[in-house]
């Protein structure tokens, strides 16, 4: 496992695949455009109010038909929050639908609701009928309005309680400032555009106006700020294009648990160079525009050579493009960061590391164990049981790893780890102290499997024909003993208990 596992696929097989796409949806989020255009709204009901309220606030021209409408509907129809409202006291007709931008029927009755969508359907307008979805073509969402920043969400009707309470949550995290800074752009975009900037130009741009936000939301941008990034911009146009190359921790898989520079960064990426060990709930918090290409690094199959991912990597960055290398936990731990640092930085290229939460962390917080519990580890050591060729590697410190005060984690032990626990029990390590390997730690097909040092071997190769799959991590220490106590058989328990004294 890395904090990346093992070794890449061939070149040949580098591509965009399945699992970097996006995942079928139930609704297409869109937004009409309804300024000064004519929408039809059929109902006198409470409900008919709140949509004509809505449509009134996007700027549509709202014709209500109802012979009967409510109060509030006749209040809106005296004040409304933009586009004028009017109410034609009568039942709607299907005349009354033609040249509509849309077509809402506040209707309760299952056959007039059908009839209304019929109507709507053979004038050509895309019609909903307000909680009968077998009637709608499109649906209405719960909303956080910042407009111009406007944020819709959709449960495709199965649980609008859900999204209200989703809703909820966007709207405590999103602050009220943010709607200045949206006019703001729609503002400044001219002034943008007029510069003649590259594509690259004009991203960068907006990423800087975007890093300002979100570091003062609540100030109101200024014009010294916008004279300022224009500036920049002006000055940078005349540059060549410039890749860079940013290593980030994807973490052990739960998407959570990116840190906010990893989604910032992700977000801002042209290209997604990814491992297998990379899950495909991490790749969804990625720029959709950006390309998403596997390289490999998957354990103990065919591969290219590591040589080649750093070739990949400076190449497309001198092509301009900001490219992300997305390793499985943190960079920095078993994947082979520094080669691919250092090929970055010879081809003269900008390059950045994003720190992850390591496979070992993830694996502790879910054994909710202490790795350095002070009654039984002096220290941590983490260690890799693959070397270059697949193998154990030869100079591991079988005293170290013998030490009954020290809490070991094994990256990519699958293979080796019977060699590596006989070796260990040579030195001099306790065969009955606790250890326990984790595949796909924090992810929703998490395996853990509890055992001894002289047992995981067997344990391992049940596991795995019982199905268990996805990087793996094994743990052993004193420390551990908590956690493998909870799982462990009855009489391996009571031998680790007894190890332990």
């Amino acid at each position: 496992m890395t904090d990346d596992a093992s070794s890449p696929r061939p070149a040949d097989r580098r591509a965009a695949t399945a699992s970097g796409r996006m995942a079928p949806l139930a609704r297409l989020p869109v937004f009409f455009a309804l300024a000064g255009r004519r929408v039809v709204l059929a109902g006198g009901s409470e409900a008919a109010a709140w949509k004509a309220e809505l449509l009134s606030a996007a700027g549509a021209e709202v014709e209500v038909y109802a012979a009967e409408p409510c109060e509030d509907l006749l209040a809106l129809a005296a004040t409304p929050p933009d586009g004028p409202l009017r109410l034609i006291a009568r039942d709607w007709t299907p005349a009354d639908l033609a040249g509509a931008a849309l077509a809402i029927g506040a209707i309760e009755d299952d056959e007039e609701g059908a009839r209304f969508a019929q109507a709507a359907h053979a004038a050509g307008v895309p019609v909903n009928v307000v909680d009968k979805p077998a009637f709608c073509d499109f649906a209405f969402g719960a909303i956080v309005n910042r407009s111009p920043l406007v944020v819709g969400i959709s449960t495709d009707g199965a649980a609008p309680v859900f999204g209200q309470a989703v809703r909820a949550k966007i709207e405590a995290v999103i602050p009220q400032g943010f709607k200045r800074w949206a006019e703001a752009a729609r503002g400044w975009r001219s002034s943008v555009s007029a510069l003649g900037l590259s594509y690259q130009g004009r991203r960068r741009f907006w990423e800087r106006f975007t890093q300002a936000a979100l570091e003062t939301p609540e100030a109101a941008p200024t014009d010294t700020m916008r004279e300022n990034l224009l500036a920049r911009a002006e000055a940078e146009r005349a540059d060549a294009p410039r890749g860079s190359v940013a290593l980030v921790g994807a973490g052990p898989g739960d998407p959570e648990l990116l840190t906010l520079k990893a989604v910032r960064v992700l977000q801002s990426a042209d290209v997604v160079l990814y491992d297998d060990l990379v899950a495909p709930a991490v790749l969804d918090v990625a720029r959709r525009e950006a390309r998403k290409m596997l390289v490999g690094k998957t354990g103990y199959k065919a591969s290219c050579k590591q040589d080649d991912i750093n070739a990949l990597m400076v190449s497309l960055a001198k092509q301009g493009k900001r490219v992300v290398r997305l390793k499985g936990g943190d960079p920095m731990v078993f994947g082979r960061a520094g080669e691919e640092i250092a090929a970055a930085r010879a081809a003269g290229l900008p390059v950045e590391v994003v720190p992850g939460i390591s496979a070992a962390q993830g694996a502790s917080s879910r054994l909710a164990v202490s790795l350095t519990h002070r009654d039984h580890a002096r220290r941590l050591q983490f260690i890799t049981a693959h070397a270059r060729d697949g193998k154990l590697p030869r100079d591991l410190d079988w005293q170290a790893l013998a030490d009954p005060a020290a809490t070991t984690v094994v990256y990519m032990p699958q293979r080796t780890w019977a060699e590596l626990a006989g070796k260990a029990m040579e030195a001099g390590l306790d065969p009955a102290t606790p250890a326990i390997a984790l595949f796909s730690a924090t992810r929703p097909e998490e395996r853990q499997v509890p055992a001894t040092v002289a047992t995981l071997a067997q344990a391992l190769e049940q596991a795995v024909a019982d199905g268990a799959s996805g990087p793996c991590l094994v743990l052993f220490g004193h420390a551990i003993g908590e956690a493998a106590a909870f799982a462990l058989p009855r009489d391996a328990a009571e031998e680790a208990q007894a190890a332990r004294g």
